[in-house]
């Protein structure tokens, strides 16, 4: 069989759906003429259960090691918040300490007002008013009810006028009486039987001894029963009336003028 032959025979064969040999690549050819050497296949390495455990401590040492860290830095953290806890303790003490001085400052320098105002008052009222014995009136045109009088006197350095006899009554009607010319206006006394009906007490809480109701077969004095407690002074003739306390007139005060003398 010639060579022409085979390969007539062999396209008959492929042409009847004969599959030719599969070609060899180049890298095989290669292999085959020994052009590249043979490559050993990489295995995996083997894992020990004693490898797994290493990588376990080692972790949970380098989480441990973290933990450490963060604690620590709580630590630190939590000593400069109580030092500077501790500084602004030390602070507010102090601010304490100046705010205490700061009220007693402020309360010396109010008593000392009062006490200024009070002998301002006095000074007043000897100066402006009337001087019977060691006692210096003046009223005061303001209208107050009995409370209030009473208060604006001892605020004044007096108190509501307490005439205790009659030279001293006579003296104070005279006064009131020319102060008001020709009108009429009565004036809070500082005479009062708020404790008890009937019985009349000067501001300073002593018994009244010495009376100048106003006697009239019309209008006799006191007449107001429970309903009125608090005496005035008419400024036409002195005579005293009794009137509900929270009535608002003007008011007449006393001073002690001894200190001066």
């Amino acid at each position: 069989m010639g060579p022409v032959f085979a390969v007539v025979v062999l396209l008959c064969l492929c042409s009847l759906g004969c599959t030719s040999p599969t070609q060899p690549s180049v890298l095989e050819v290669k292999k085959a003429r020994g052009d590249v050497p043979d490559q050993p296949e990489h295995e995996p390495e083997p894992t020990s259960q004693m490898s797994d455990f290493e990588n376990t401590y080692n972790y949970i040492l380098s989480r441990l090691a973290d933990i450490d860290q963060a604690i620590h830095k709580l630590n630190v953290g939590h000593y400069t918040l109580d030092v500077k806890v501790s500084q602004m303790g030390d602070r507010l003490s102090r601010v304490d300490a100046k705010v205490i001085e700061l009220e007693d400052t402020i309360q010396e320098v109010d008593k000392h007002s009062k006490d200024n105002r009070k002998e301002m008052g006095r000074l007043e009222g000897c100066q402006k008013g009337r001087r019977v014995g060691y006692k210096c009136y003046l009223v005061y045109r303001n209208f107050e009810d009995y409370a209030g009088a009473s208060r604006k006197c001892m605020d004044r350095g007096g108190r509501l006028a307490m005439p205790r006899d009659r030279k001293e009554q006579e003296a104070v009607a005279d006064y009131v009486k020319a102060f008001y010319q020709p009108g009429n206006w009565p004036v809070w006394l500082g005479i009062n039987d708020l404790r008890s009906e009937g019985l009349y007490l000067f501001d300073d809480a002593t018994r009244v001894s010495y009376f100048q109701w106003r006697k009239h077969f019309l209008s006799s004095q006191p007449d107001g029963g429970r309903r009125e407690n608090c005496v005035a002074m008419s400024s036409d003739d002195g005579d005293w009336w009794d009137h509900y306390c929270d009535r608002t007139m003007s008011y007449l005060c006393e001073f002690d003028d001894r200190v001066a003398l």
